[in-house]
């Protein structure tokens, strides 16, 4: 592979007074061939010699003042070449970052040892390719000079220039064809011949098979079609490893690291389940360790791991929250739950970092040091790890051998067998031409027999189209039939459960309930649905889990009974959601209380034991009343007195 490094030694694109001067660096396979001081007229010049696989920059604006200048660079450049811009794309680095990575160092103040660099780093992968042109191309063939108005041999020095330029277009097109790609011609018909002729090919522009010209008569110009917006394309699509710490509980936190301890995400909600919290950790990258803040790591933390296959961490003891608060001061954490994810995250980090910096001195330059960490970190040694990433030292390239003088008699020779391949070439377009004409007078023959066939095609359509008709509506009321068998069973199972209801409620012994998932409203909603929320009717909650005000409004607006929690007390209940439901007045009893019979979706509980409930709840009830009533009188006092004291000082 041949990658040439380039950096900006003096001046800038954006100066008039000082064009820029780059320092040019040549690698092939790793090893540098060539290190010299270039213009930026004569990098162009370069490229189109050398025509390597990369062309490496820390930064496209030293290329290129703004996007319309940075097409025509691109336009200039070989076609094969890909311009990569090694910090990133649209989010960049700096090189030192970038060249930190592959535990790589250079002098930040030679121009020369960054473009080593900038050559380096885009070899091991690094960077992003700069992408402008769409998978499309197109050639144009045209006249390279204007035929004026001329004087008596006017008309011949016009039929001498199109006639050019259809000869041109002619070759092209035989290379095409001869190169197998699709594409379609555009020709401005003109006296003599043709004026324009533009191919439009369905490959990108490397994989052209014509060249730029321009001859005296005639210029052929090919370029790609732009996009609206650059786009930056990751030279290796990999994820970077995270080191990540979970907080789980009614709200689930989450905080991710790099492997040098970069805070990348920071999140918590309570809405955010393990499925979700997976789905944005693969987003964010590779998780290589799941940590935890206490001693024996939670079982849905451990779920998460597994789904990562990734090193479990856990603290030898459990972090004081003086610690914790000393851990994540430097960062905005928003509460407590994230305070207890980052602190877990860092220690995990701080565990491995003393074994990542003596990595520094016993890694070679040129490797990937993320992997070698993460290699350290499942428990691989140094050495199994580099045997992995196949680390060999850059083949030696062989100095280029001398040019040898060629003599009088060796280039006649070479001209005789240049012209004898010209000839050759000339009677392969002629022979192309002949088949390119019959071919044409095929495709006509073909066309005007498909013409004939669609016409008949079209007939048969319209003769079919009362029976398409038909079809169609059966197909309307099959459709139809089958959401009518959907509702029809989803009726019998309505019914069937407000059957073994109103079973449950001729048992004398006991009161019937209704089973209620939790407090969302989409529950809510499924219940209404099957077995319906009627007045007086006595819900269980199997989890308070996602309770909101607007589920308990709407219950409370229902008028039910009351809510039976699977509780054993109303100590293990949200202290907020009692409250809601005292200003409601909507009634709850602890499952333990009431001797809770569940089967399926109803249920039963003992009717003394449920009065009972009830009869603590409204003494509780009662005695929020007083409270409420209370403050709202010491409140009209305060105002009052306020008020009353207003008055006074101002008679005084």
């Amino acid at each position: 592979m041949k990658v040439i490094g380039v950096d900006v030694i003096g001046g800038s694109v954006r100066s008039r007074s000082r064009r820029p001067t780059y320092a040019f660096v040549v690698m092939v396979d790793g090893e540098i061939v060539e290190e010299t001081e270039v213009t930026r007229f004569r990098l162009l010049r370069r490229l189109a010699e050398e025509r390597p696989d990369i062309l490496a920059v820390d930064s496209i604006q030293e290329l290129a003042v703004d996007q319309h200048e940075l097409y025509g660079f691109l336009q200039s450049m070989p076609p094969g070449t890909r311009l990569v811009q090694v910090t990133g794309g649209e989010r960049q680095e700096s090189l030192a970052q970038v060249a930190g990575r592959y535990n790589l160092r250079f002098n930040r103040l030679s121009p020369y040892d960054e473009a080593r660099t900038i050559a380096r780093v885009a070899t091991l992968g690094s960077g992003a390719e700069v992408i402008a042109f769409e998978d499309t191309s197109t050639i144009t063939v045209s006249r390279h000079r204007s035929p004026g108005r001329g004087g008596w041999s006017q008309n011949r020095y016009v039929r001498k220039i199109h006639g050019a330029v259809l000869r041109k277009a002619r070759e092209i097109e035989a290379e095409l064809v001869a190169s197998g790609v699709r594409y379609t011609k555009q020709e401005t018909r003109a006296f003599g011949g043709t004026s324009r002729v533009v191919f439009e090919l369905q490959v990108p522009r490397d994989q052209v098979p014509v060249s730029g010209y321009h001859g005296g008569d005639v210029q052929v110009r090919v370029f790609g079609k732009r996009l609206e917006r650059i786009r930056f394309v990751p030279q290796r699509a990999r994820a970077r490893y995270l080191i990540v710490g979970i907080d789980p509980g009614t709200t689930t936190a989450y905080a991710a690291l790099d492997l040098d301890g970069n805070l990348l995400a920071l999140r918590s909600s309570r809405q955010l389940t393990m499925a979700d919290l997976v789905e944005e950790l693969t987003r964010v990258g590779r998780p290589l360790v799941i940590a935890s803040d206490v001693r024996e790591m939670p079982f849905s933390v451990e779920k998460v791991r597994r789904s990562f296959s990734a090193i479990p961490f856990t603290p030898k003891s459990e972090i004081s929250v003086d610690e914790k608060l000393e851990a994540a001061r430097p960062y905005a954490c928003k509460n407590d739950h994230e305070r207890d994810a980052l602190t877990a995250a860092l220690e995990a980090h701080r565990h491995y970092a003393h074994r990542f910096q003596s990595l520094l001195r016993r890694v070679p330059g040129g490797v990937d040091l993320d992997e070698v960490r993460a290699g350290i970190v499942r428990g691989l040694s140094l050495e199994q790890v580099l045997e992995g990433l196949r680390v060999r030292p850059p083949v030696p390239v062989p100095a280029p051998a001398a040019p040898q003088e060629t003599t009088v008699d060796e280039g006649d020779e070479r001209c005789r067998l240049l012209e004898g391949q010209i000839k050759r070439l000339r009677t392969l377009v002629r022979e192309f031409q002949e088949e390119s004409t019959k071919k044409d007078r095929e495709i006509a023959r073909l066309e005007a027999r498909l013409q004939r066939f669609r016409a008949r095609s079209a007939a048969r359509a319209l003769e079919s189209a009362e029976i398409a008709a038909r079809d169609a509506e059966i197909e309307s009321l099959r459709s139809r039939l089958r959401r009518e068998e959907k509702n029809v069973r989803r009726l019998k199972r309505r019914i069937a459960q407000l059957r073994r209801f109103e079973e449950a409620r001729l048992d004398p012994t006991g009161i019937p309930l209704k089973v209620l998932e939790s407090f969302t409203r989409d529950a809510v909603r499924r219940l209404s649905d099957t077995l319906g929320i009627q007045e007086n009717d006595l819900l269980y909650v199997t989890k308070t889990d996602g309770w909101g005000r607007t589920s308990i409004r709407e219950l409370a607006g229902q008028q039910v009974r009351g809510l039976v929690l699977n509780t054993p007390g109303l100590e293990q209940v949200d202290p907020q959601l009692v409250r809601l439901c005292r200003e409601y007045d909507l009634a709850l009893v602890p499952g333990a209380m009431v001797g809770v019979r569940i089967s399926g979706p109803v249920g039963t509980v003992d009717a003394e034991r449920l009065a009972e409930a009830e009869r603590l709840w409204m003494a509780g009830q009662e005695a929020y009343r007083r409270e409420v009533q209370e403050a709202m009188l010491e409140g009209m006092l305060r105002e009052y007195q306020s008020e009353r004291g207003k008055e006074v000082r101002r008679r005084g």
